[in-house]
């Protein structure tokens, strides 16, 4: 079908449940997850192993909207932190956390969301950064969402972080980064 686009792939990125998040972080998480879905679009989160995370918060949120979810996971095997289904796709990228995983994961979406975030959302939203990809900063909710909204995340000035204040503007904010930078691309 000419002139029809493809569903828009937004990742989430977010603190792992070993830096102790709040319920209420993981239900913005949630609710990001939720409004990606209610957009016709596809949630991409960072699948881990061996514990929850507000990427899986997300995850949650879309499949209870009826969305699509891609979980892309380190190492070897699907086996993953899901105990209620809620991963269509499931890639394992045979390589570890730490940057290798992490570039699968962003270099799969068209428009990152972060929510708080520790080293790992650091490094995720320093790929997207490199790859042009649109950034959009969950504000309020701490950890590198809050350091980076608003923001470039180098002298280059290449893309600035958006700042968005709640799930929803969030969502919309993303949509709209990642339509015009595909726009923009052909």
């Amino acid at each position: 079908m000419v002139g029809q686009l493809r569903k828009i792939q937004i990742g989430v990125m977010g603190s792992a449940a070993d830096l102790e998040y709040s319920k209420e972080l993981e239900q913005l998480a949630f609710e990001i997850g939720s409004r990606i879905a209610e957009s016709g679009n596809i949630t991409v989160y960072g699948a881990e192993k061996d514990y929850d995370s507000l990427s899986t918060a997300a995850s949650r949120g879309a499949k209870s909207a009826g969305g699509i979810t891609v979980g892309i996971t380190y190492g070897k095997g699907k086996d993953i932190w899901d105990k209620d289904g809620n991963t269509d796709v499931i890639i394992a990228t045979g390589i570890e956390r730490g940057g290798g995983r992490e570039f699968v994961l962003v270099n799969s979406c068209d428009a990152i969301i972060i929510v708080s975030g520790g080293s790992g959302t650091l490094t995720e939203s320093a790929i997207a950064y490199q790859l042009n990809i649109p950034i959009v900063a969950l504000v309020g909710t701490g950890g590198w969402a809050d350091k980076l909204a608003d923001t470039y995340i180098d002298g280059r000035n290449r893309i600035k972080v958006g700042a968005a204040t709640t799930p929803k503007e969030a969502v919309e904010l993303a949509l709209d980064s990642a339509r015009g930078k595909m726009a923009n691309n052909g």
